[in-house]
């Protein structure tokens, strides 16, 4: 590892060059999102820099991961030899096509291009690739899957969609807790890269079940939903029109998605063919996981191991506060070569203090319900009060894991320093508000859904409340809201067209009038744009 002198002020400038960074619009979900999100065919041969997803706005997490202990580049020809994860993870490939002049075929063309983008994409694919080559192998699933990620969130763990997907492998908040990521205060498991792998392969598998082994059929119900694919499959059907993906009455963004992972497959079976040089990543564990046996403070870790605690965040993006949760999953994943460091620093490190709190059971209440209003687990719930099931008596008397005291004093200016400089970094990665709303007299779910702008049946999966379940006075609700995604930083008083952008969106976003932004521009209201277009943004006493 690069050694690091001052790890505060490192964090320090860190954390400011993220003050005006947006969160990740990315392309991909898990399930349906907008469908003008993405074009179904790439641009050919762009003379501007596109990416198939927006633009990264967390560059300096990039930066990161490049700190960190990981291989330096070897030969150029060593990526295809034994000592390269490649061969082995292409001689699983089962799913690519790309026939001349397709869609797939002209996303093979583009990724090749466009190397720093696939450079920045790589460099945080490193430490996870080995790991999900494994799992790949261990359930016998074709090889491609290992880059399904890039399409998804371009291998950023704090990618956030305008669907509210999260995490590498873009899981929205229900479909994850189907498959038993943990979702609370303390913890989005849709960020942690094990996490969230193993439930996405676990997604996959059942999707590749449900649509009879078909694996482009699987993708795009990963991409569009289950329901929307098998609904496009029923309607075909009806009408005597034929069912392969590319028949179905599906988003054009969901037509899009399935070449662009094609496209990746027969970009890296072929390179030679594209002139590409594929990244260099050993065939080997770049990442360790150590166990926990109680909750721990990851900046005073940080300070006894010497590990820098913004890598520590990055590998542990899951992590929304800077400690790991009360109730689990009690792991941490630190770079390889770190791994001693930590074990020892674990020893020395003050153990947390639980304050042990109670609640009294309600009727009505559930174990569900009570983890999810305390930030907590059904588990660490069962574990702190000897449950063995789920049954709950009203009045009934429950230990929660509970609010934790600080691991490091107060006093310690070092920790005081790092802590709160960790903690605006994190608030500036993590896009999700969760806080508590506690019913008024008078109050219905549709009222509180509308006042904070989310879904009654959201809020209902919010709260694991059923269609019939009223609500009282006094009770108290979990409300999950995503903050605004905010404008793009102009970059010397010029504006990047997105895809999708209108002039009226632009002006709206940039707080601009409308007329003002198309005289600067020599525009008309009868204008089209294109994506990577430049236009001019003047401030006051500019003109």
């Amino acid at each position: 590892m690069t050694e690091i002198l001052n790890r505060t002020c490192f964090v320090r400038a860190l954390a400011r060059s993220l003050v005006s960074a947006s969160v990740l619009l990315a392309v991909g979900c898990a399930v349906t999102g907008p469908a003008d999100l993405a074009s179904d065919s790439p641009p050919q041969r762009p003379a501007i820099q596109l990416e198939p997803s927006p633009s990264d706005p967390f560059a300096a997490i990039d930066a990161v991961f490049a700190r960190m202990a990981l291989p330096n580049a070897p030969a150029a020809d060593y990526t295809l030899g034994p000592g390269s994860i490649w061969p082995r993870l292409v001689g699983r490939f089962a799913i690519t096509s790309c026939p001349e002049g397709s869609s797939a075929q002209r996303w093979a063309d583009w990724y090749a291009d466009n190397r720093d983008y696939m450079e920045r994409v790589f460099n945080r694919a490193r430490p996870w690739m080995h790991y999900i080559v494994e799992e790949i192998e261990r359930r016998d699933l074709p090889g491609e899957l290992a880059l399904l990620p890039v399409v998804e969130s371009a291998f950023d763990p704090f990618a956030y969609s305008l669907g509210r997907a999260s995490g590498p492998w873009q899981f929205l908040s229900g479909t994850a807790r189907d498959f038993d990521i943990e979702i609370n205060d303390w913890y989005d498991g849709r960020r942690d890269f094990v996490v969230a792998t193993r439930a996405a392969l676990d997604y996959l598998e059942y999707l590749n079940g449900l649509f009879d082994g078909d694996w482009a059929l699987a993708l795009a119900a990963y991409n569009a939903g289950q329901g929307r694919v098998q609904r496009a499959i029923d309607r075909n059907r009806s009408r005597g029109r034929g069912t392969a993906w590319d028949e179905l009455p599906l988003p054009r963004e969901t037509l899009g998605y399935v070449p662009k992972l094609n496209g990746l497959g027969c970009l890296f079976r072929e390179p030679a063919r594209h002139a590409f040089v594929l990244p260099v990543i050993d065939d080997r564990p770049q990442v360790a996981t150590v166990q926990l046996d109680q909750q721990v403070d990851i900046v005073a870790l940080s300070l006894e191991s010497g590990v820098d605690p913004v890598a520590l965040v990055t590998l542990n993006a899951g992590l929304n506060r800077h400690m790991t949760p009360p109730g689990g999953p009690g792991h941490l994943v630190v770079p390889l070569d770190d791994v001693a460091r930590v074990e020892a620093a674990l020893q020395r490190i003050p153990a947390t203090v639980r304050l042990q709190q109670q609640v009294r059971v309600r009727r009505g209440d559930t174990l569900s319900q009570l983890a999810r209003r305390h930030g907590t687990s059904v588990k660490a719930l069962q574990q702190a009060n000897g449950l063995d099931g789920s049954r709950l008596v009203a009045g009934q008397s429950l230990v929660l894991p509970g609010t934790v005291a600080e691991a490091a004093p107060s006093s310690d200016p070092r920790y005081l320093t790092a802590y709160r400089e960790l903690t605006t970094l994190q608030k500036q990665l993590l896009p999700t508000d969760r806080f508590m709303h506690q019913v008024r007299p008078g109050e219905s779910l549709w009222l509180i859904a509308r006042r904070y702008g989310v879904g009654v049946v959201d809020l209902q999966r919010m709260n694991g409340l059923g269609a019939g379940t009223m609500i009282r006075p006094g009770q108290r609700l979990v409300i999950e809201t995503d903050r605004a995604p905010e404008p793009p930083a102009l970059i010397d008083g010029k504006y990047i067209v997105r895809q999708g952008d209108s002039l009226w969106q632009i002006s709206r976003r940039q707080n601009v009038e409308l007329d003002a932004l198309m005289r600067w521009n020599s525009l008309s209201p009868d204008s089209v744009l294109r994506p990577g277009q430049e236009l001019v943004i003047r401030r006051s006493g500019d003109a």
